[in-house]
């Protein structure tokens, strides 16, 4: 049985969720090399909230007469519908620009769908189709001087089963790729799928293992190494002692990866205790796109 087959819907597209953030453009260049690389089709989505953000409407409980009110509330119901169409232009534009920089970054057509509701919701109904998702790290309202994710990464990290690439604000080439490691079995298909899918194929990659070293784990790294070599990729195996966040972080930038692939949230609660802050940590903190699988 081939184990990279339940991280990667072979066939699948590459389905990019794309808003009016600092991100699109590199969310769409991403989407696009990953889409390349794989052989894949390449869709753009976009969702419009169903509650647009608005100002608060007034209380008109008052004392004003009943035809005042009316006439209000006539007047607050045709905002909404001029805000609704304006969203969808706004949309139809955005997806239009993202689907002009895949083909001229990467000269690859893509399609584009534009949806109402929740992203979260809209990723997993859309999934069984899907070979990635591609998202950018924070969405237009996120508060960029807080260091805060966006509000809807956690929710959407969560919720699907498929890789998701969380895009870095800049676009850079991968060449160099970074496996966080730890012997688990979703590490160990990150690895197979790493030493086996077209994605990487060429790229170098570095193993990183956080913590003490025993000879259960050195035989796990040995492991690793030999399945990377054997699908001809260039390896580098490092075991680091310390907190596993600081570890990863360091590594990143000590390392020049391009690419760190990782483990996401698991499904215990004291799963997603411990891998839960590493994944929020690294993707708070990293300055290149971030492969998360389940």
């Amino acid at each position: 049985m081939n184990t990279t087959t339940s991280l990667l819907n072979i066939g699948g597209r590459v389905l990019a969720a794309v808003d009016e953030s600092v991100y699109s453009t590199s969310v769409a260049r991403y989407a696009a090399w990953s889409a390349l690389r794989l052989d894949a089709a390449l869709e753009f989505l976009h969702v419009l909230d169903r509650q647009p953000t608005q100002p608060g409407r007034p209380d008109l409980s008052g004392n004003l007469a009943l035809d005042t009110r009316e006439q209000l509330l006539a007047q607050l119901v045709q905002l909404d519908e001029q805000r609704g169409k304006l969203a969808q232009e706004s949309g139809r534009l955005l997806l239009r620009q993202v689907r002009t920089i895949a083909q001229e970054s990467h000269g690859i057509p893509a399609e584009s769908r534009m949806r109402h509701g929740s992203l979260s919701e809209a990723l997993v109904e859309l999934e069984p189709d899907v070979r990635m998702f591609v998202i950018g790290k924070r969405g237009e309202h996120a508060d960029f001087d807080s260091g805060h994710l966006g509000s809807q990464l956690e929710r959407v990290v969560r919720s699907v089963h498929r890789p998701l690439l969380v895009a870095s604000r800049e676009f850079k080439e991968p060449r160099r790729v970074l496996v966080a490691f730890d012997g688990s079995a979703t590490t160990r298909k990150g690895v197979e799928m790493v030493a086996a899918s077209p994605l990487f194929r060429g790229l170098d990659v570095v193993v990183l293992m956080a913590g003490d070293a025993n000879s259960e784990q050195n035989a796990a790294l040995r492991w690793a190494e030999e399945t990377l070599r054997g699908h001809g990729h260039q390896v580098a195996c490092r075991h680091r002692s310390g907190a596993v966040n600081e570890t990863i972080s360091a590594a990143v930038e000590q390392e020049h990866v391009d690419v760190l692939v990782m483990g996401a949230y698991g499904h215990s609660r004291i799963r997603n205790m411990i891998v839960g802050s590493t994944t929020t940590h690294v993707l708070r903190t990293s300055h290149v796109p971030v492969l998360l699988l389940r």
